[in-house]
């Protein structure tokens, strides 16, 4: 179990890492337009699963490991559409922090998902009536 604690220490910094990047990109680094710091704004649904990350709820990881892939997205068109150098490279750091943070997430989820599987087949064995 001690690399699930690697794989949520993953998860958990890829995920504040890209909350601060994300505001620090919008803000101050390569905003859209001077002063459109609105565009930060966007840093805040990576709000809602931050506390259910740190106490390692496996529900709000699966979720979240679904809502980084927007940003995934997000950065992928970024990366190819923005004319700014600086923006452009922002967008590269948000696609490597959300990759981070999917592959993470899924790996410290994978053994709860096979247990689980388990616990399902045996389950099933048991109620399985023979036929005659």
């Amino acid at each position: 179990m001690q690399t699930a604690r690697y794989f949520h220490a993953g998860a958990l910094a890829s995920l504040v890492l890209l909350i601060c990047w994300l505001i620090a990109w919008e803000a101050f680094i390569a905003p859209v337009y001077p002063g459109g710091w609105l565009l930060a704004l966007k840093a805040l649904p990576l709000l809602i699963p931050l506390r259910g990350v740190i106490k390692r709820e496996l529900y709000t990881l699966q979720w979240s490991s679904m809502l980084i892939l927007l940003y995934f997205a997000e950065g992928v068109v970024r990366a190819y559409a923005d004319q700014d150098a600086h923006s452009r490279m922002m967008a590269l750091g948000e696609i490597v922090l959300s990759i981070v943070y999917f592959a993470c997430a899924l790996l410290y989820l994978r053994p709860y998902k096979q247990a689980a599987k388990r616990m399902a087949k045996e389950l099933l064995d048991k109620v399985k009536v023979p036929h005659d």
